[in-house]
């Protein structure tokens, strides 16, 4: 009985965010309000439409697993990473962006260095957001089958099916609603689980005392190579997502410079507190459920399986839904963000777009491209986390060393963006896939684009600065 009133409350649930993308799409005359819901969201929408882009599937899934099984260590990259993303948007980039009143983070590019860096930032920007929406994918996978018995496969489309639609249909607006609704179903979900397992471990006390030696470790030992691996963890997701489209839209969506800082440090501080919840859910499971980190094929489906074996309908419909909700919140705002900028920065200079009409029906075409592209991928890797890093990664040695010099360091121009971008690239592939080193690739990659953005400046060329 449980599972068919799981069943029925998932089905309303996706039936509802189509029905808001339905609403929303009355409030939609312009591209404008597809991508940036016409630049009017109040603090509240805005900072839940930030907390939920970055709290989907990795937390609650991903990083509860590996934190049983890693510690403290183990979750530097998400949530940690994630919250000091949030918040230095809101200290460097929400300010001067938000007066730009561009469209998209390849516009700011495009107005400080030139066509040639909106062209390559923007070939850089697309494919690096694959990865994030195939792991919120693989998410509505993972859920599917573990409370309908459907294939993983299966259920990757049909979540991508019902995200599209109210993606399609609403735009920002449907995001920006949905991920307000979604927010509160989550806090809700997770507080009431992690409640109920606390006690059947024996209280929070308990659970902190049963922890090995060294789980709470918050800094690597003492030594080069951990220090190098921790500071990778950190700047991963801190500083990889902060050239990234999807941010980008949330924060200059609201109706103020003002709001869009304080949704940017709100957004922080939300992904902070309630981050710790799925980690002390998952240091639960292991305790009152020792044996499924070793019976259970795929640990990112341990959380899922208690709940769905141990517990009643209720909090099992509260957990799911807050599930569901995280992914679903993710998902729609990933999707938009490359649509957006294949649209935009891609598409319309080279088919010399000039209706709006016409860039709408664009931009709506590329929610379905990014949407189909993604699915592809999430068929073909399925480790959550492994996915959010890669994307991240990618922004990370290509995008954001010219995105601050270029908001900070008058001398920047179009060679040193055109060097950083192509060489941190460059260097990022070639430790990543041909040469061994203990040392990150991505770390190799970060030195390769500074070196770039160097190079570039001291050869003294001109930029079309505004």
């Amino acid at each position: 009985m449980s599972t068919a009133l799981l069943l029925v409350f998932i089905s309303l649930y996706l039936l509802l965010t189509i029905l808001i993308g339905v609403i929303s799409s009355r409030w939609i005359k312009s591209s404008r309000d597809y991508v940036l819901a016409g630049r009017r969201l109040p603090l509240v929408l805005a900072a839940s439409a930030l907390f939920a882009t970055w709290f989907g599937s990795e937390t609650v899934l991903g990083a509860s697993s590996e934190f049983a099984e890693h510690g403290l260590l183990g979750v530097i990259e998400d949530p940690f990473g994630a919250a000091l993303c949030l918040l230095l948007v809101g200290l460097l980039v929400a300010r001067p962006l938000y007066r730009m009143n561009i469209l998209t983070f390849c516009d700011f590019y495009r107005d400080r260095f030139g066509p040639k860096v909106e062209l390559l930032s923007s070939l850089c920007m697309v494919p690096s957001y694959f990865g994030w929406i195939a792991a919120q994918l693989v998410a509505l996978g993972i859920l599917f089958q573990t409370v309908a018995g459907i294939p993983t496969l299966a259920g990757i489309w049909i979540g991508t099916g019902v995200v599209l639609i109210y993606t399609y249909i609403g735009g920002m607006w449907a995001i920006s609603i949905t991920d307000f609704i979604q927010t509160i179903v989550i806090i809700a979900g997770l507080l009431f689980l992690a409640i109920d397992l606390g006690n059947s471990a024996g209280g929070f006390k308990t659970v902190i005392a049963n922890t090995p030696d060294g789980f709470f470790r918050a800094v690597p030992q003492p030594n080069f190579i951990d220090s190098v691996h921790y500071f990778a963890a950190w700047i991963t997701i801190g500083l990889g997502s902060i050239p990234q489209q999807d941010v980008f839209q949330r924060v200059m969506a609201a109706r103020s410079e003002k709001i869009a800082v304080q949704a940017s440090y709100l957004g922080a501080g939300m992904y902070f507190t309630v981050g710790f919840i799925p980690l002390f859910i998952g240091l639960c499971t292991v305790q009152v459920y020792p044996s499924l980190l070793t019976s259970v094929s795929d640990t990112q489906l341990m959380l899922p399986i208690v709940v769905l074996q141990q517990t009643g309908t209720g909090l099992q419909v509260l957990f799911f839904g807050a599930l569901l909700s995280a992914i679903m919140s993710t998902t729609s705002g990933a999707i938009l963000a490359p649509a957006t900028i294949l649209a935009e920065n891609i598409i319309k200079p080279r088919w010399r777009i000039q209706n709006d009409t016409q860039l709408l029906r664009v931009l709506r075409g590329s929610v379905i491209a990014v949407a189909v592209a993604s699915t592809v991928m999430a068929s073909l890797k399925t480790n959550i986390y492994d996915l959010v890093a890669l994307s991240s990664v990618l922004s990370l040695v290509s995008l954001f060393v010219p995105l601050m010099a270029g908001l900070y360091w008058k001398k920047a121009n179009e060679l040193s963006a055109l060097l950083s971008i192509s060489l941190g690239m460059l260097g990022w592939l070639i430790f990543e896939y041909l040469v061994d080193s203990e040392i990150p690739s991505l770390l190799w990659g970060l030195g390769a684009s500074i070196s770039g953005l160097l190079i570039g400046i001291s050869s003294r060329g001109k930029s079309p600065t505004k």
